[in-house]
């Protein structure tokens, strides 16, 4: 996991809420970040800068709070977005893939016209946990024949091996905040 070390200021403006959704996680709510312009440029223009050594053709955004740093990053780059969402979202042939949760299964979907193979994404999400979702959202872009080598969050929740997990699928993991715990 690459990160930055000097984003404490970002850190501080992520606020913390004990025992949500349930007892004993700690839920951090990027919504605080998001509010203050100046903190949620320097997030954008941090993240641009530690993808400055790859190429992308298209940037792929996990619902929901994905799809707010994916747009800004596809803004900042020049590049086209795709949205990847829960099922039933999207109208028109979707194609996805299933995935277990800790309580249950999920699955993700996008356009089956939204990535054509050999296209280079960008996979983003606000925050990366276990990574069951994220893991999941590569499946999906793989299957459809795209290459994705990075994954980019601003919030990394390094105890719960999220960033292991997409590096042992060959995906390199970026984020600018690491906090401990759940």
């Amino acid at each position: 996991m690459q990160r930055q070390n000097d984003n404490e200021h970002l850190g501080a403006l992520v606020r913390t809420i004990a025992d949500y959704p349930k007892p004993g996680i700690q839920f951090r709510d990027i919504s605080t970040l998001l509010l203050d312009g100046n903190a949620f440029r320097a997030t954008i223009d941090q993240l641009a800068e530690q993808l400055s050594d790859h190429s992308f053709d298209l940037i792929a955004g996990i619902e929901a709070r994905g799809f707010i740093f994916a747009s800004a990053l596809a803004y900042k780059l020049g590049l086209g977005v795709l949205m990847l969402r829960k099922q039933g979202k999207l109208p028109g042939e979707c194609i996805g893939v299933d995935y277990d949760l800790e309580y249950g299964t999920d699955r993700i979907e996008m356009h089956a016209d939204a990535c054509g193979a050999g296209k280079r994404v960008l996979l983003v999400d606000d925050l990366i946990a276990t990574g069951g979702t994220a893991l999941a959202a590569a499946r999906l872009l793989r299957d459809a024949g795209a290459e994705v080598v990075v994954a980019a969050f601003v919030i990394d929740l390094p105890d719960l091996g999220g960033a292991e997990r997409l590096g042992g699928a060959g995906i390199a993991a970026r984020a600018l905040i690491a906090f401990a715990g759940h």
